[in-house]
């Protein structure tokens, strides 16, 4: 009788937990092609500028996306703030200068510096050594017999070489790390392009590490005058080829200063809280930075990734009245958007590199990153009802069979593995967010529609030209397989090396 009580008690607990499973079906359906189309036409228009890291565009965006999760009541996702920030830095030039002899070159039409890759410094040589091609390998040694230690090298354009058959060694890094190697502190690369029709930009490409692993030699490309003004005569045999290498006496003094920017970006994360697993957690994530404004012409990014961006919002949106219906999900939801993917994918970097969730109960990351167009390119199936997914075989045996079971049950979409294919020539599986979370060890699928043609990183990347209907159907897709990963009894298996998830 104790034992019959005992079970009687449990039913109403059991069947609590059965009922609160719900029908996603339901919830699915609020996922609708005109909020898409609304959210993105703000995320995508002219006042988010493109949203590029670490601008005023970035932050507008940033800030829409945090009143949307708290707007649906989901809880701050880096303790007390809904963005979790970053530093990125970025160079400006203060001033450069290159004399010979007392003589003054000038910037763009003798000489020209890479802002982010040159270091404040002021160099006063006596001697420059021409060092040819500076090639230094197992082949062929341009530094033998030659003291360098201290001094500047001259070498020939990698231009040249190339034409000469010589295309192994236009390495550009290469040929200042063999400089470096045997003791160059500057390298003046002779260049033929000069003067230059577009000013050097004053400001360097923004980065996100301030301490480099190598500091290299500081390198200025140099213009045949100025080869001609420590050569004399010679550089016309140098360019034939029929002089060898050969330190020149010169009073050289190269001058570069900088000044370093520390800027701030953020990702975004709302989290919705589970029940009997919230301790385990399942991410649904997409980058809301594209490329700015060059100029006055913004670079809208509605694919990109704007329509991964308000498929995180939509899907946020259905999990919410899901838990206020009484069917919230049994692992904790984290709605992501990063910034930074289109510098390096710097925002899932930083937040895998900085997780406020463990990454070992972590059971997925589903990432969205272009959703809304087709791929013209593509010549089988129906191209008005696929969606390419990526990287399902690479962490987890488990993934691909719930991912499919999953469409087949409701979406019913056609299901492209052509990007999970070693030799892709593109890459894919490398180049979003996803990839940071895989190669920690968490599952992943990439959702992607394959639009690289016309408007893919250009300012035509605009919300008119979203396909919603599908872009709805795909969001549902995520949707769907996020509501099977938050509420199946298991984790997911880790159960392929990882050598898989970081390379193929």
């Amino acid at each position: 009788m104790k034992k019959l009580f005992f079970v009687l008690l449990l039913l109403p607990s059991f069947f609590s937990i059965a009922q609160k499973k719900g029908n996603p079906a339901t919830f699915a359906k609020t996922i609708t092609a005109g909020d898409l189309r609304k959210h993105l036409y703000i995320v995508a228009g002219k006042e988010m500028e493109g949203r590029e890291t670490a601008t005023p565009g970035q932050k507008k965006a940033a800030a829409y996306i945090e009143n949307q999760f708290r707007s649906l009541g989901l809880l701050p996702g880096n303790k007390e703030d809904y963005q979790l920030k970053f530093p990125v830095y970025q160079d400006s030039l203060t001033n450069t200068s290159l004399e010979i002899n007392g003589k003054t070159f000038e910037p763009d039409k003798d000489f020209s510096v890479n802002v982010a890759q040159t270091n404040s410094s002021t160099y006063h040589f006596s001697e420059i050594v021409f060092a040819g091609y500076g090639v230094s390998d197992s082949t062929r040694d341009d530094y033998k017999g030659l003291d360098v230690r201290g001094k500047a090298v001259l070498l020939l354009p990698a231009q040249q070489q190339q034409n000469q058959g010589r295309g192994g060694f236009g390495n550009q890094f290469a040929r200042i790390d063999a400089a470096q190697k045997n003791g160059a502190v500057a390298v003046l690369v002779i260049a033929g392009n000069f003067p230059h029709q577009i000013k050097t930009n004053p400001k360097g490409n923004m980065y996100l590490n301030a301490f480099q692993k190598i500091v290299r030699p500081n390198q200025f490309q140099v213009s045949e005058n100025i080869a001609k003004e420590i050569m004399g005569d010679d550089y016309a045999k140098a360019k034939s080829g029929t002089i060898e290498s050969k330190t020149y006496l010169a009073n050289l003094t190269l001058s570069f200063n900088k000044s370093t920017t520390t800027l701030e970006s953020s990702d975004v994360l709302g989290v919705l809280e589970g029940t009997d697993l919230k301790d385990e957690y399942v991410f649904v994530t997409a980058h809301y930075d594209h490329l700015g404004k060059r100029d006055t012409t913004i670079y809208y990014g509605a694919d990109d990734d704007g329509s991964g961006t308000v498929s995180v919002l939509e899907i946020a949106t259905a999990f919410s009245k899901a838990k206020a219906a009484g069917y919230g999900p049994r692992r904790t939801i984290v709605f992501m958007t990063v910034s930074g993917e289109e510098k390096g994918l710097w925002g899932s970097q930083y937040y895998t590199e900085h997780p406020v969730f463990p990454l070992e109960k972590t059971n997925v990351d589903l990432n969205i990153d272009m959703i809304g167009r087709i791929d013209a390119t593509r010549k089988q199936g129906d191209s008005t009802n696929y969606v390419y997914v990526v990287g399902d075989d690479k962490v987890s045996t488990d993934l691909k069979t719930i991912s499919e079971a999953t469409n087949k049950k409701y979406t019913k979409l056609e299901l492209d593995y052509k990007f999970n294919d070693p030799k892709d020539p593109n890459r894919i599986y490398f180049r979003s967010d996803h990839f940071n979370f895989a190669r920690k060890g968490v599952p992943i699928i990439f959702y992607y529609d394959g639009m690289l043609g016309a408007d893919y990183h250009r300012p035509t990347d605009t919300p008119d030209k979203i396909y919603y209907d599908l872009l709805s159907k795909r969001a549902q897709l995520v949707f769907y397989t996020a509501w099977e990963m938050a509420n199946r009894n298991e984790m997911l298996k880790r159960d392929i090396p990882l050598e898989a998830a970081r390379a193929f």
